[in-house]
């Protein structure tokens, strides 16, 4: 779900509210907490992902661009949905007002356009190393479109399963 917060603009630099709860149940329909927040730094050409965590520490996610830009991909692994293993694709920038929703069930990454690429996202469960998996990013049956250039990965996310491997973590 992609959320657009306005952003208010001057000769003085911008101001925009992150953030609003209220305004995110109302848009969402959710009702949901967040507990933990997080933030990223990274350089142009890392790829980040494609990680979730497993029943019952799942996350949903809301994310977004504080500097620089991004490809941010998210993978459906709710097996008994029509959407199951399809990836959704878009470009985030800092400053252009969208955060990211990004429910339990799917796997998330990234791909950093810009050197010092700065994202902030909120989770709505505490990490837990025992119950992330990770999502080949280069799954041929997912088939996502990675820029081309130089990719950077942890070696965690190098050896991330298939999708066949990862189907029954989820709903």
């Amino acid at each position: 779900m992609i959320i657009h917060l306005p952003v208010h603009g001057d000769e003085r630099g911008r101001f925009q509210e992150t953030f609003k709860e209220a305004q995110f149940r109302i848009e969402t329909g959710m009702n949901i907490t967040f507990v933990q927040d997080n933030e990223s730094l990274s350089s142009k050409g890392v790829l980040r992902g494609l990680h979730a965590q497993k029943s019952p520490k799942s996350q949903a996610k809301l994310l977004r661009v504080v500097k620089g830009s991004l490809l941010d991909v998210v993978v459906d692994l709710r097996r008994t949905e029509p959407t199951f293993g399809k990836s959704f694709q878009i470009e985030l920038k800092g400053g252009d007002g969208i955060s990211l929703f990004i429910p339990e069930g799917f796997v998330h990454g990234f791909y950093s356009l810009e050197d010092e690429t700065i994202v902030q996202y909120k989770c709505t469960n505490y990490y837990d190393k025992n119950s992330e998996i990770c999502l080949n990013a280069f799954d041929e049956t997912v088939n996502i479109q990675w820029p081309n250039g130089e990719r950077l990965l942890s070696e965690k996310d190098k050896e991330g399963q298939s999708i066949a491997e990862l189907s029954d973590l989820f709903f």
